[in-house]
């Protein structure tokens, strides 16, 4: 048995573990720390992640504790509960990153999530916490309302919202099989067919922003940006480069497009070698951790579990709880 959604979570773990230590760095200074190509492997018992892994649980255990109930009301309940509860806890201290932060603090003031979130934001934090949403066994236009919802709680840029809708999307498709050849031919008609899809009941006025015309033009600005980051991802992809450093090619990965762009890339630059996939990762001059765990998640849904060595399953941090929502989805 494969178990895809328990390798996408885990993978998602051991990218962000990997990339943690190479965040903010150059290729080179990281190629000087970890002769000759980078970080190779994983060690501590446990083997500590960040804040990306931490928040993809807060996001997995809020989806598990709604069950089939995924309404907009119970859903904002539980994702309210799970991350204030990341947001005080002790062990939130990995770098967690200011959008969040600061929206966490609103939601625990009792403000309603539309004051509390950072309309301006479209930093990679709802991104790379959305991978359950893709494990979800329900309908497309669900899923999607849900990866966008989760996102608008903390990010209320458009391109936050349809970067994390295409993660979850991607996901979606990579644990159903999807051939690997037509992954992103399908991700931008997925893109395309989204353009002007406001998800009103969950989303309600969050597109009255400055300079927004009406909901669906709020949305396609989103879509737009991700559009653009796809151009650069299948432009890195025709003649792929596994040496050059991957965020010269779709972008360094601090906002959200960028994130899943760079992430998808590292992936299918190694379709075959998903240890090798999150190593490349985590070798790259931007938001190395981010984007690492997003190329572990991609590598997991589609390869399942056994893609990952036994030593990490067994030494990784939050062990219980990604055994548990694993198993849960699988």
């Amino acid at each position: 048995m494969s178990r895809n959604a328990s390798g996408c979570l885990y993978g998602l773990a051991f990218g962000d573990a990997l990339g943690a230590d190479t965040e903010f760095m150059k290729v080179e200074e990281i190629l000087a720390k970890y002769p000759p190509n980078g970080p190779t492997s994983l060690t501590g018992r446990p083997i500590r992640v960040t804040d990306d892994t931490q928040m993809t649980i807060a996001m997995g255990e809020a989806l598990h504790r709604a069950g089939t109930d995924l309404s907009p009301a119970t859903l904002e309940k539980e994702l309210r509960k799970t991350f204030l509860r990341w947001f005080r806890s002790p062990d939130n201290d990995r770098a967690p990153g200011m959008t969040c932060l600061r929206a966490c603090d609103g939601l625990e003031k009792g403000w309603d999530w539309r004051k509390a979130t950072i309309e301006s934001s479209k930093g990679c934090g709802a991104n790379m916490r959305v991978a359950p949403v893709g494990l979800l066994n329900t309908d497309p236009t669900t899923r999607a309302a849900i990866a966008q919802f989760q996102a608008a709680l903390t990010h209320g840029h458009a391109t936050g919202l349809a970067a994390a809708d295409l993660t979850a999307a991607a996901v979606a498709d990579l644990l159903g099989g999807g051939d690997l050849n037509g992954l992103t031919r399908r991700l931008r008609e997925y893109a395309h067919s989204q353009r002007e899809v406001y998800h009103e009941e969950w989303l309600g006025d969050l597109w009255l922003q400055p300079m927004m015309k009406s909901p669906a033009a709020f949305i396609a600005q989103g879509w737009e940006e991700c559009l653009w980051r796809m151009d650069d991802l299948d432009a890195a992809l025709k003649n792929p480069n596994r040496e050059v450093d991957p965020c010269t090619l779709t972008g360094a990965g601090w906002v959200a497009e960028e994130a899943f762009a760079t992430g998808l890339l590292c992936f299918l630059l190694f379709p075959d070698n998903p240890i090798a996939a999150i190593q490349r990762a985590a070798v790259s001059s931007g938001d190395s951790d981010s984007i690492a765990c997003l190329t572990g998640a991609f590598a997991g849904a589609h390869w399942g579990l056994t893609a990952w060595p036994e030593e990490w399953i067994a030494n990784i941090e939050y062990r219980d709880q990604l055994e548990t929502l694993g198993a849960y989805w699988d």
